[in-house]
């Protein structure tokens, strides 16, 4: 005969191996997804959340806007300006005037951290506040208007 596991047994087995992969991979900043856990242990969707709750009670997990957990490490503290607002402050820190040419994704990806997808989300909202210039295909964006203090405590 099988043997009956509780559900909480299994939410808290399952924190405990993600503990475990984050203590042995200290580059690890995303957890593994719903869909990851889910398939790796043979769970539903809701025992998976559970584990992901636990992991935030802890603090070892934080949600993400877009359904995805990002690990919480110790003594590290990072920006959770929104990428736009940071991608702004760029523009001011490196000195820029309006009319300079504007870092690329690609180099926005390296020096942020942050997915080129999501880099060119938030450059599409700095463009429509009318900060940058429109890119395209070969075509670098440009300083439309430097961000002043007053815009920035408005946001």
């Amino acid at each position: 005969m099988a043997e009956q596991v509780s559900p909480r047994g299994t939410f808290l087995k399952i924190a405990n191996c993600i503990k475990v992969q984050i203590a042995a991979d200290l580059s690890m900043v995303e957890m593994p997804s719903l869909a990851e856990v889910m398939a790796e242990h043979g769970v539903s969707r809701g025992v998976a959340l559970r584990a992901f709750k636990m992991l935030q009670q802890e603090g070892v997990a934080e949600p993400v806007p877009g359904a995805r957990w990002r690990v919480v490490r110790a003594g590290v503290q990072e920006d959770r300006r929104p990428l736009a607002e940071r991608i702004a402050e760029l523009i001011t820190a490196e000195k820029l005037q309006a009319g300079a040419v504007f870092l690329s994704e690609g180099e926005l990806s390296a020096r942020l951290g942050a997915s080129r997808p999501t880099i060119s989300k938030a450059l599409a909202q700095l463009e429509s506040a009318g900060l940058l210039t429109e890119g395209g295909q070969g075509k670098r964006r440009a300083v439309r208007a430097v961000p002043s203090q007053q815009e920035d405590s408005k946001s």
